[in-house]
């Protein structure tokens, strides 16, 4: 299940206390979690390659910290590309929804569904 539906089902749950930066819990922040993640295995990765390949500690942290840096940021930037996609699309579905519903039983539903606006099951 994506985090946009999640999202949306997980309204009347507990709340939990998570890390508080800045005023913001961050356990909040739609894929912090994922994106550091993915940041920290791609720079041990490859600080750790980097250290056995060139035998330079200090070249190593380096290339570790660089690579966490981008990595990370590049995985945020795509997760949260995807996260508003499926935000958007479930916001359109859920009006597509509201819109069934409401022309139901109803001459609008049937002009609209010669329309091909909305279609019956």
């Amino acid at each position: 299940m994506d985090t946009v539906v999640k999202s949306l089902l997980e309204e009347d749950e507990e709340e939990k206390k998570g890390l508080v930066i800045f005023g913001r819990d961050i356990s909040k922040i739609p894929c912090f979690r994922e994106s550091f993640l993915y940041g920290i295995g791609t720079g041990i990765g490859f600080g750790l390659a980097a250290f056995v390949k060139t035998s330079k500690p200090m070249l190593a942290q380096h290339i570790g910290v660089g690579t966490f840096s981008l990595s990370t940021l590049l995985y945020w930037s795509y997760c949260r590309y995807r996260w508003s996609q499926q935000r958007f699309d479930a916001q359109l579905l859920q009006d597509a929804l509201k819109d069934k519903i409401l022309y139901e039983g109803t001459a609008v539903e049937k002009e609209m569904e010669k329309k091909g606006v909305l279609k019956t099951v």
